[in-house]
């Protein structure tokens, strides 16, 4: 008998054993990868099918009541996107910085729109929508950054929007260095920068989790 029949005579009556492999990036790795980017390469151009793909994530994720209210509008390096880095402010909590450095700004943005006035649930929808288009461009190997600080009226008005501007994604290579540091919830949530990386405060699992 041969050494392997056993075997061989499993995979006919059960079928062939499969061995299940992961594929791509695990929920956590994508987590730590996606983190708010102010630096981008300027030799990398976002097109408008990457903008796309990112966008399409809204078909499948959940929203309030199932409205799903929300707009967006593409903008790239074609199509206005100077008009866009000149009515937003990046990095508020480093003003000093004056960030984005020079030849390091993003030239991709999602304009997200509300249809509805924005309420609580446009809020659930708009946080939702925001953290999972994120995750989808560093899948594809990309950085983001929302931005809440912009000129609303300008912007609108320069891209005729029909809707309620909400939000501003901004989408890009990145190039920035990042490091989470564990903290405590009575230390300062400010996130900072030194030698070419830029830290940002988390608090503990313990301590969010109520006892």
């Amino acid at each position: 008998m041969a050494d392997n029949y056993l075997e061989k005579r499993y995979d006919e009556v059960f079928g062939k054993k499969t061995v299940t492999r992961r594929v791509g990036h695990t929920l956590d790795e994508l987590l730590l990868k996606n983190r708010s980017t102010r630096g981008y390469q300027k030799n990398y151009v976002v097109k408008e099918d990457e903008l796309k793909q990112i966008v399409s994530v809204n078909t499948k994720i959940g929203s309030g009541c199932n409205r799903q209210v929300l707009r967006y509008k593409l903008v790239t390096h074609d199509n206005g996107a100077a008009k866009v880095l000149e009515n937003i402010r990046m990095g508020a909590a480093l003003p000093e910085l004056h960030l984005p450095f020079p030849d390091t700004e993003p030239e991709a943005f999602i304009l997200v729109c509300s249809t509805v006035p924005e309420n609580k649930l446009v809020d659930i929808d708009l946080g939702i929508s925001l953290q999972s288009m994120s995750l989808k461009a560093v899948e594809m190997g990309l950085s983001c950054l929302i931005v809440g600080a912009f000129n609303k009226l300008e912007i609108t008005k320069e891209f005729n929007l029909p809707y309620e501007l909400v939000a501003v994604l901004c989408v890009g290579k990145g190039i920035e260095k990042f490091k989470l540091i564990p903290i405590h919830e009575s230390e300062s949530h400010a996130y900072y920068r030194k030698d070419g990386v830029h830290y940002i405060p988390k608090v503990t699992l313990d301590e969010l989790i109520i006892g």
